[in-house]
C-alpha cells in the first residue's frame, strides 16, 4: 500500500476492491441488474445498451448510496434498486453530454454517438432516463422517487446553465462555477448519501449529514476532473486535453487565471479570438498558464476543502454506520490520477 501526501496529511491509497469489501456482494447484484437493462427484445436498442453499459466504471455513485444505507435499517431489496437507478441515470446523463460535446471518446472508448449517430443517442440517453426512474419506482418510496425526479430536474439545470454560458467570459466566477457543477454533478452524490439513508429510515439529521457528505465528495470530484482536463494527457483522460475550455466552458483552473489577471490572461484572449487559427494559438497558451505548480496547487487546496467539508458531515453521521469506507471514498476522490 502506497501513501501519498494531500495536504498536510499522509493517507493510504486503497483500492476500490477493498472500499467496497462490506457491499461487494450487493454491488455485484447491482452490476447484474445494469445487465438486464442491457438486455431488449429490440436488438438495435440491445446493442447500443450494451455498448454504454458494458464498459464498468468506479461506480462511486452506487457505492455511497449502499454504503450510506449501512446507517439504519438496511434492506437489500429496496437498496439495490435505488443504486442501479442512480447508476443508469448517471451512465444516461453521459450519454446526452457525449452528444452535445460531440465527443468521439470517453475514457478511452468510442461513444455512442460516434457509433450509432446523434439522433438515436439521445433516444437511447431518453430509454435510460426511463429504467432508472422504473428502477427507483421498485423501491415504493414516495420520499426517494420525490427525490429523484428533483435530481433529474437539478442535473439538467446545471447542464443547461453550462451550455447558455458558454464562451461567456461573465461566467467565470466561482458562485457561476459551483452552481455549474452542483447542478451537473455534486447533486447526484448528494442523491446517493441522502437516498441510501433514507430508504434505511434514518433520522433527519443523519439524511442531512450525508446528503452533504455526497454533495461535497461529488464539488471534488467534478473539480478533480476539471483540473485533470487542463494537466492531464489523453491517455489519462481518453479524450482529448483542454476539451472543456474548447467548447468555451469556464472550470476552475481558468477562473483562477483570469482572477489572477483580470485585464490580460490567456482565458480572454482566447474567449476573444475572432478565427480558429487564434483560437488554438490562446487554448494552448492557456493550459500552460493553467499547469502552473502555483495554479494547480489552488485548485487542489480548493478539492482538499470541498473533501474535508464532506468529512466533516461524514463524522456528524453515528458511528454506528460505514464511516471508515466513506471516508476512505472521499479521499480516493481527492487523490485520483494525481
Amino acid at each position: 500500500m502506497s501513501i501519498k501526501p494531500i495536504g498536510d496529511t499522509l493517507v493510504p491509497m486503497t483500492t476500490l476492491d477493498r472500499l467496497y469489501e462490506p457491499i461487494a456482494d450487493d454491488l455485484a447484484i447491482v452490476e447484474d441488474t445494469l445487465s438486464l437493462v442491457a438486455q431488449s427484445d429490440f436488438l438495435p436498442l440491445e446493442a447500443m445498451l450494451n455498448q454504454v453499459l458494458s464498459r464498468g466504471g468506479k461506480r462511486l455513485r452506487p457505492a455511497i448510496s449502499l454504503l450510506c444505507g449501512g446507517f439504519g435499517d438496511y434492506d437489500a431489496d429496496t437498496q439495490i434498486p435505488l443504486a442501479a437507478s442512480i447508476e443508469l441515470l448517471h451512465t444516461a446523463t453521459l450519454v446526452h453530454d457525449d452528444v452535445i460535446d460531440s465527443a468521439d471518446t470517453r475514457r478511452g472508448h468510442v461513444t455512442a454517438n460516434a457509433t450509432f449517430g446523434n439522433p438515436a443517442s439521445v433516444m437511447l440517453g431518453d430509454y435510460m432516463f426511463a429504467h432508472a426512474a422504473e428502477l427507483v419506482a421498485r423501491t415504493g418510496h414516495i420520499g426517494v422517487i420525490r427525490l429523484f425526479a428533483d435530481t433529474l430536474m437539478v442535473m439538467a439545470k446545471g447542464e443547461l446553465a453550462q451550455d447558455v454560458s458558454a464562451f461567456d467570459a461573465d461566467s467565470g466566477t466561482m458562485r457561476d462555477y459551483y452552481r455549474r457543477i452542483h447542478g451537473k454533478t455534486a447533486s447526484l452524490f448528494a442523491t446517493a448519501g441522502a437516498g441510501g439513508a433514507m430508504m434505511s429510515a434514518c433520522d433527519a439529521q443523519t439524511i442531512d449529514s450525508l446528503r452533504e457528505y455526497g454533495r461535497s465528495i461529488g464539488m471534488a470530484f467534478q473539480i478533480v476532473d476539471d483540473i485533470l482536463d487542463f494537466c492531464g494527457t489523453e491517455e489519462q483522460l481518453g479524450k482529448p486535453v483542454g476539451g472543456d475550455l474548447s467548447a468555451g466552458t469556464l472550470t476552475l483552473p481558468a477562473i483562477v487565471l483570469m482572477e489572477d489577471d483580470p485585464d490580460d490572461n490567456p482565458i480572454n484572449r482566447f474567449l476573444d479570438a475572432k478565427n480558429e487559427d487564434s483560437r488554438a494559438a490562446y487554448l494552448d497558451e492557456a493550459l500552460d498558464a493553467a499547469r502552473q505548480d502555483s495554479i494547480v496547487e489552488r485548485c487542489m487546496d480548493t478539492v482538499v476543502e470541498w473533501r474535508d467539508r464532506g468529512l466533516a458531515a461524514l463524522h456528524a453521521a453515528p458511528t454506528t454506520g460505514p464511516r471508515e469506507q466513506l471516508t476512505a471514498i472521499a479521499e480516493f476522490v481527492t487523490q485520483r490520477d494525481f
